[in-house]
């Protein structure tokens, strides 16, 4: 993903206002932040969990597997769950079987269906990076008040179910 390090400010961006003059610059600047944050802390977590011998991906297969009563999903349920298509979620699967953080387990009515679960292994991995990944989310968060940390919540969701905009 192309991550913009320089952000345009109000004089740049007037450039382009005088060509499209729908452009509202406060809310243009307002939106680029709001992107470049969430990308650089997807770089940051990125960078974290490298330091575990773990993809962003993986890491949030891992969790999502360990959300399930059983340690058990289909591969299909991740991938919807996870916001990425099948063959992704095959990837991700993959790499983490080779691994034996996950395994397949074959469909005891239909051999063609198998779950996939989180092993002992993979339950040991998540131990090792939650509690620092807790640790820091805490520290990161910590500039913000509680009601702050509300209102941030509040505001984000706003953009989010106004986000079909741009389909």
């Amino acid at each position: 993903m192309l991550q913009l390090k320089d952000l345009p400010d109000s004089k740049i961006l007037s450039k382009f206002a005088k060509r499209y003059p729908d452009a509202d610059i406060e809310r243009v600047i307002q939106f680029l932040t709001l992107l470049r944050v969430g990308s650089d802390l997807s770089s940051v977590l990125d960078n974290f969990l490298d330091s575990y011998g773990l993809l962003q991906g993986r890491w949030w297969v891992l969790i999502l597997l360990m959300r399930e009563q059983d340690l058990m999903s289909t591969p299909s349920s991740l991938a919807e769950k996870a916001g990425v298509s099948r063959a992704t979620m095959t990837g991700l699967i993959d790499g983490l079987v080779k691994e034996a953080l996950v395994i397949r387990v074959t469909g005891v009515d239909d051999r063609r269906k198998f779950h996939i679960k989180l092993t002992a292994s993979g339950q040991s991995k998540l131990d090792e990076v939650m509690p620092e990944y807790y640790r820091r989310v805490g520290d990161l968060m910590s500039v913000l008040s509680n009601e702050q940390g509300g209102l941030l919540t509040s505001m984000l969701t706003k953009l989010q179910n106004n986000s079909g905009v741009f389909k």
